[in-house]
């Protein structure tokens, strides 16, 4: 099963961050590998359901992603899932300074023929990895408060 963990921080305050977070439809903005992020169900708290649209390592892929905790202002974990994929999205956020820390672990398990990429994407998380961080903390430092 891929996944990798990265801290950083950011200006934003711990609130700020989190309610960035929380809605995923800022994937747009802040995961390179995104097209589009709409909210299909819900109203953005717990069991909101969001279609996403991804590229990866070249090919187009749609999960369905769910808000499956949201603890203000500490931690969002999204769910997502397709025919041949399925993992989580983690956000712990805390206080550091006057803005805020933030561990964002990835992890992810494939199944059918997904599984043979497996290795791959272990292999490119850490570039992935790397530009997500570099994005996201510049979306959270332009976030007000």
């Amino acid at each position: 099963m891929p996944s990798i963990t990265r801290t950083f921080t950011t200006t934003a305050s711990p609130e700020a961050a989190y309610a960035y977070l929380a809605d995923f439809r800022n994937a747009e903005a802040w995961d390179p590998g995104t097209r589009t992020c709409e909210r299909t169900a819900g109203d953005g708290g717990p069991g909101t359901t969001y279609r996403n649209v991804s590229s990866f390592l070249g090919r187009e892929v749609e999960l369905t992603y769910t808000a499956a905790e949201l603890v203000a202002p500490a931690r969002v974990r999204l769910h997502g899932t397709n025919a041949g994929f399925e993992g989580d999205d983690v956000f712990d956020v805390r206080t550091s300074g006057a803005g805020a820390e933030v561990t964002y672990t990835a992890h992810m398990s494939f199944s059918g023929l997904s599984r043979l990429a497996s290795p791959l994407v272990q292999a490119h998380l850490p570039v992935l990895a790397r530009k997500t961080v570099d994005q996201l903390r510049d979306c959270l430092d332009r976030q007000p408060g």
